[in-house]
């Protein structure tokens, strides 16, 4: 009589064992990222341009670099190229010679206003012991309603967020493979209606409601479309291939490593070297480059995070088409798109 209930718990027992570990195996990994990365930031190489025929400006940059390593000069042909390079984030200020005596220092707080304090700080103090007077100009501020600079970031992480949940809800109610193209198809347009539905409610949330941000509001908007639905895609073509374990996968990818990777916390040169190019290839990364230059910067800067997340759509729309040819027909019976 009490034969059937032990057999129940030993077939429940090893799954629910399995589940809680690789749970506890992403809390830990959550722990470590977040904690290991930025509890104590050590910037290093903080990209400073400067003019090639600048020498007052190059003295002190190489009088820095002598004593830290926290900032790196980059140079440029001219200084038109090096406000170029501004105003594209390849720098976050350039350094140069002012008309009447002294330096220049012009900034770009918009990338990353503690990126871009550490430079004001380490070369005002150079300044001041090289007796050279410097004046600071901010060329490409934050919004007054944003001054710590985390609403891009945080945007982009609700949009990859609400991407891969409304993957992860699909999954679970209907299978995580679509048993049929059609199918399949089905799932792609409904999660590209909903992409496009979060997309204009988060400009919106920034735009009017919230009133961060008064300009761009439709770059926003087709930004967060993209994000959300790249994020939904590569949630739908793992799962699709690993099942519902999968999911553990994608937070992996878009949240444990994803947000600290990202550099919209701290600026990537702040970070451990691990993460350091992260942000350049990982979803919430490129979705948050891609909104701090839809906003504020040169639209020539929003060339790679924009392809990088148009590249994350196309291949894992095709990985789950694959998914549906190899694994649809031993999806769940009766599974809805």
């Amino acid at each position: 009589m009490d034969e059937a209930p032990e057999v129940r718990v030993r077939d429940w027992l090893p799954r629910t064992a399995g589940l809680l570990l690789g749970t506890l195996a992403l809390a830990t990994a959550f722990i470590a990222a977040y904690v290991g990365a930025l509890h104590q930031p050590h910037p290093r190489d903080v990209p400073v341009g400067v003019a090639a025929g600048d020498q007052p400006a190059r003295t002190i940059l190489a009088a820095v670099r002598d004593r830290t390593n926290k900032i790196k000069a980059i140079e440029y042909a001219d200084p038109g190229a090096a406000d170029d390079g501004l105003t594209s984030r390849k720098v976050y200020a350039v350094l140069g010679a002012a008309p009447d005596g002294g330096l220049v220092l012009t900034t770009a707080s918009a990338g990353a206003p503690a990126a871009t304090d550490l430079v004001i700080q380490v070369l005002t103090s150079a300044a001041q012991q090289a007796r050279v007077p410097l004046r600071v100009t901010d060329e490409v501020p934050v919004a007054g309603t944003d001054p710590r600079g985390l609403v891009p970031f945080y945007l982009a992480i609700g949009y990859v967020l609400g991407g891969y949940l409304a993957s992860t809800v699909l999954g679970i109610s209907a299978g995580t493979a679509p048993r049929t193209l059609r199918r399949a198809g089905l799932r792609i347009g409904a999660l590209a209606v909903y992409s496009v539905v979060l997309g204009i409610v988060g400009a919106v949330i920034v735009g009017p409601v919230l009133d961060v941000w008064h300009h761009d509001l439709p770059a926003v908007a087709g930004t967060g479309m993209l994000a959300a639905f790249a994020a939904a895609m590569v949630a739908a073509a793992v799962q699709g291939w690993l099942g519902v374990l999968g999911t553990g996968l994608v937070i992996l990818l878009l949240v444990v490593l994803g947000n600290p990777g990202s550099g919209g916390i701290y600026a990537p040169e702040f970070l451990p070297t691990w993460l350091r190019g992260m942000h350049l290839w990982n979803v919430p990364g490129l979705a948050t480059d891609l909104i701090k230059s839809a906003v504020y910067f040169d639209r020539r800067s929003i060339g790679w995070p924009l392809t990088g997340l148009v590249l994350w759509a196309v291949l894992a729309l095709a990985a789950l088409l694959g998914a549906t040819r190899v694994r649809g027909r031993r999806a769940t019976t009766g599974a809805r798109p």
